[in-house]
């Protein structure tokens, strides 16, 4: 039973070593970054799905890992930015090199761009795991205010609190429907998806926000205004980036914001790519696509069991079902991940698991909007099949 504790803490060690990459500079920033997406998609091939279901009783325990993600996601955005810094951030490169008997400045001194380029491709990565991830899971907790808190800290290194917004309160609501920024319609190519669910996404959590507040009788722009205080908090964190190494950090830690950003909607598009439902009827597990890879659930906090989240969206996620019978990913989450950034191959790979899902898992009003979605995306012919009514997999 204490393994199914110490499982999630692989996450923290995937955080640790990605800090040491960055600190160790030259080719062992594209060693570690190649590592850690191999482990991630290997792992997650050779370890198939884990469906257990353990009924944990220390649950302040699983609610501190999540806590925990905030120190580290610090301490690994510090080691990247000293990476950048022409300066000894605080002498830790010569503290560490005394301690170590490894050259850290010589090594910096000594790295090519392109290793600099694969750091940059970790850290966006890692900001997406180490901060998104659980900054996902704590938002959700709007009963605990320490939760909520450390969450929104966590979505400000992506320069996405209004993830905190946009996700709890519009999304899950419209989730599948054509209302909904972060559900891609069929059809749609990644990198538009990664633009319009951005735009759309932060222009629905002012509307979220500014109808909140004219309830309560405030105006919307002020200091009320969640949306506004979480814009201030990733300019404060943009201010810090400055102060430690001026323009070079400040640009470093943007574009690694904005490349987590991005990875973020990524996932959205490959968790919800062509779901359809009808407004009025509640969300279900198969409006949602799911996988139970061993290494994505562990070192993800169960983020791989998406299903249960969307039909019940208060639960944690230590309590989540696998739901192995929903509509499955193509495999992990970062296989998925990848295969959904080389478009051609996503959509051969999708377009039969659309035609399963119209087929399985629609309902009969569905199976209408089905249609009307096929004939928009010009997908119709790929998608033509008739529709299985005899053994039906809904859930």
């Amino acid at each position: 039973m204490v393994f199914h504790y110490l499982k999630f803490f692989m996450f923290h060690l995937v955080g640790l070593l990605s800090a040491m990459t960055m600190l160790a500079g030259g080719h062992w920033i594209s060693v570690g970054t190649l590592l850690i997406v191999g482990y991630y998609i290997v792992g997650d091939a050779v370890l198939g799905d884990d469906t257990s279901t353990p009924d944990f009783q220390h649950t302040t325990l699983l609610t501190v890992q999540l806590w925990l993600a905030l120190p580290l996601l610090c301490f690994m955005v510090f080691c990247s930015l000293w990476s950048v810094a022409s300066s000894d951030l605080f002498g830790i490169g010569h503290w560490l090199t005394q301690l170590t008997g490894y050259d850290l400045l010589a090594a910096r001194e000594a790295t090519a761009w392109f290793h600099y380029l694969s750091g940059m491709v970790l850290m966006g990565l890692m900001i997406g795991v180490i901060g998104t991830i659980p900054g996902h899971e704590l938002t959700h907790r709007t009963w605990d205010r320490v939760s909520m808190l450390i969450g929104r800290w966590l979505l400000a290194f992506s320069l996405d609190t209004a993830f905190s917004i946009e996700h709890v309160y519009g999304h899950h609501r419209y989730v599948a429907t054509t209302a909904d920024p972060a559900t891609a319609p069929r059809g749609r190519n990644v990198y538009a998806h990664i633009v319009i669910s951005t735009l759309r996404g932060n222009l629905s959590a002012w509307r979220i926000e500014s109808a909140r507040l004219k309830r309560r009788h405030h105006h919307a722009w002020s200091w009320r205004n969640r949306l506004l205080r979480g814009y201030l908090m990733s300019a404060l964190l943009m201010g810090l980036a400055y102060a430690l190494g001026g323009w070079v950090t400040l640009g470093y830690f943007v574009l690694v914001a904005l490349l987590a950003k991005a990875f973020l909607e990524v996932v959205n598009y490959m968790e919800h790519y062509g779901m359809v439902r009808l407004p009025d009827e509640p969300v279900q597990p198969r409006h949602s696509w799911n996988t139970n890879r061993r290494i994505s659930s562990w070192a993800m906090f169960n983020l791989t069991r998406h299903s249960h989240h969307h039909a019940q969206g208060e639960v944690p996620y230590q309590d989540l079902k696998p739901y192995p019978d929903a509509p499955q990913m193509i495999g992990g989450y970062l296989t998925t991940l990848v295969v959904a950034l080389i478009p051609p191959l996503w959509h051969w790979l999708m377009i039969p698991k659309l035609r399963h899902w119209d087929a399985h898992f629609a309902s009969e009003p569905e199976r209408r909007l089905v249609a009307r979605a096929n004939r928009e995306s010009g997908l119709a012919p790929l998608l033509a099949q008739a529709p299985q009514t005899d053994a039906p997999d809904r859930q």
